[in-house]
């Protein structure tokens, strides 16, 4: 199963700590909010591994320590023990590579060294190239590119614009997977609206099919396949390794990214409530909070724009094991947060060497941890304890 480590800062808890202020307690509207440490160099080395990579977004270890690396325009790579990039695998489906759209997310299947099967979410154009939608597709990894590749999910409707498609893919230990999404920017009222899969959490079968157990399954009108619904954009997720239980990270608009633990069914408010203002000034919505709608965990103002997460299980930084590491594509950092109780107790930050678009994190079979920039020359970078 693959492990996924959000980054958006880089800690070792035994270190002094920067300028870290005590958190800030609950806002008005019930949620803990950011005290925005500052982020200064990494501990340790940061050690480059690959480079030229164009707009690297995910990326997923094999068993043998090689790397599955997506590019945004629609490639799909192998990176080599020794950083050597291979040439694009074949078979991968046709993108919408415009604005954010693109090849996004890759994992592995949990009985991957068994099947040989990893999964692919990407922007999926219409017929006319005119729309999309967020969509994954299954294949088996060969040779030299995918077979017998089949598309299992496809966001409905698909609709203009070039933002907000999410996505990430995580496995639950029952073997079905989560498929975090965006509410395509001018269309987030449908984020609400349960006839539609723009703003969703949804869950399904490895094979496309729908989970019996699903919280919406039989009710007229609404889309079974949904989780939990009222997102903005969710880049960030992880199946947290101890307690099986979703945690993702969604951006805000100007102000107002969010720690969720989506649950079946619930409602977690966009764009009826949030901590953020639109990018004009302009309020959005009807405050923070609302009857049956969620609060979340935690968020950040000023934003951290989240991109990638997991939940660290090695041993190689003391102090490190079950903190949950965050990408930040703007300012640029890796973010560290440390739960307690379903609390985040603490939050750091590294910039320095990693003060760039961190697109994704991951823990190596080496247990040691992996982030990829967003650039024109993208770089897998490796975070080496002292």
């Amino acid at each position: 199963m693959r492990l996924r480590i959000v980054v958006a800062a880089l800690v070792i808890s035994t270190l002094p700590l920067c300028a870290q202020k005590a958190q800030k307690s609950a806002s008005a509207g019930g949620a803990q909010e950011s005290p925005t440490p500052s982020a200064p160099e990494p501990p340790g080395r940061v050690t480059e591994v690959a480079t030229g990579l164009e707009h690297p977004w995910g990326i997923a270890f094999l068993p043998d320590g090689r790397m599955l690396v997506t590019e945004r325009p629609g490639r799909l790579r192998i990176v080599g023990r020794d950083g050597r990039l291979s040439a694009p695998l074949t078979g991968v489906p046709k993108v919408y590579a415009r604005g954010q759209g693109g090849l996004l997310d890759v994992a592995l299947d949990p009985q991957f060294a068994q099947n040989r099967t990893i999964y692919l979410s990407y922007a999926e154009p219409g017929e006319d190239d005119s729309v999309a939608g967020t969509a994954v597709a299954r294949a088996v990894l060969g040779a030299s590119g995918l077979e017998n590749v089949k598309v299992i999910y496809q966001q409905q409707p698909k609709v203009r614009r070039g933002g907000h498609y999410g996505s990430r893919i995580v496995f639950r230990r029952d073997g079905t997977m989560f498929i975090t999404q965006g509410d395509r920017m001018d269309y987030r009222e449908q984020a609400q609206e349960l006839d539609s899969l723009l703003g969703k959490v949804v869950r399904i079968n490895r094979d496309g099919s729908i989970p019996k157990d699903n919280p919406f399954v039989g009710r007229k009108g609404v889309r079974p396949e949904i989780w939990s619904y009222g997102h903005r954009n969710v880049q960030s997720a992880v199946l947290h390794p101890d307690t099986g239980q979703l945690w993702t990270v969604e951006h805000g608009a100007r102000g107002g990214d969010e720690l969720n633990q989506p649950e079946a069914g619930k409602n977690y408010g966009w764009p009826v409530i949030t901590y953020g203002r639109d990018y004009s000034g302009m309020k959005i919505g009807e405050g923070t909070a609302k009857a049956g709608m969620e609060q979340p965990v935690y968020y950040w103002d000023p934003v951290i724009a989240p991109s990638g997460m997991v939940a660290y299980t090695g041993d190689k930084y003391p102090g490190w094991k079950g903190s949950i590491f965050i990408g930040s594509l703007t300012p640029g950092a890796l973010v560290r947060l440390t739960l307690q109780n379903g609390r985040v107790t603490k939050e750091e930050r590294y910039g320095g060497a990693l003060n760039e678009r961190i697109r994704d994190v991951e823990q190596g079979p080496d247990g040691l941890i992996y982030v990829i920039t967003d650039s024109p020359r993208g770089r897998v970078l490796r975070l080496e304890p002292k």
